[in-house]
């Protein structure tokens, strides 16, 4: 059981420990009562097997559909998007490329632009709270696991929170970053590319010079 739930390490330990927790010898109740608690149980088991069945049809329903789209490609490409998370970011963005003037839209759509307020002497910079909820929601998964998967992500998260961000918002200004190559590779009809999005510091420099 442990095995097909994706664990991979201690599984031996954690088996002695999980048997030795079922086999223990704890206060009963009368016996009626224990076989009545015992069936709610397993009615409970059986709804729980009957939701998983449908939640790993859906699931492949929405890979399937998402493969087939034309810009599946472009934003499996991306680091840290799989099929789901892909098609529910395709779902929350569309598939109509003039629905975002430029990348700045699109990230403000998303909440992962910052908003700057002033009043007189006083600069406040906050991340915005009027957002599609969903996409953001997907775009925190997104960005968190961009961190294994892209070195360039991973160096610019570190750049942040040295810079002193919390990592709420230093895995937000990653997130920002990412729409920005997502946009750029949906409009520009080319896939994910990491020297370009995340380019080193070195040839940074070289351009600049």
């Amino acid at each position: 059981m442990l095995r097909r739930a994706g664990r991979q390490r201690g599984i031996d330990a954690e088996a002695d420990r999980l048997q030795a927790i079922l086999r223990a010898e704890y206060l009963h109740q009368p016996p009626l009562v224990e076989d009545a608690l015992g069936r709610q149980a397993l009615a409970l088991l059986r709804q729980l097997d009957t939701a998983c069945a449908n939640a790993d049809e859906l699931a492949a329903a929405v890979i399937e559909h998402f493969e087939a789209h034309p810009a599946a490609p472009i934003i499996a490409s991306q680091p840290g998007l799989g099929a789901l998370t892909g098609a529910r970011v395709l779902a929350e963005i569309g598939d109509d490329r003039s629905r975002f003037a430029d990348a700045r839209a699109l990230k403000a759509y998303a909440g992962a632009a910052p908003v700057t307020r002033a009043s007189g002497k006083t600069v406040a910079v906050m991340h915005r709270r009027i957002k599609n909820h969903r996409l953001a929601d997907v775009g925190y998964r997104w960005a968190f696991t961009a961190l294994t998967a892209s070195s360039g992500a991973r160096a610019h998260y570190d750049r942040r929170r040295h810079a002193g961000d919390h990592h709420a918002a230093a895995q937000r200004n990653l997130f920002n970053r990412l729409l920005g190559c997502l946009h750029h590779c949906l409009a520009t009809g080319q896939p994910y590319q990491e020297s370009i999005a995340f380019p080193h510091p070195q040839a940074q420099q070289n351009a600049a010079a």
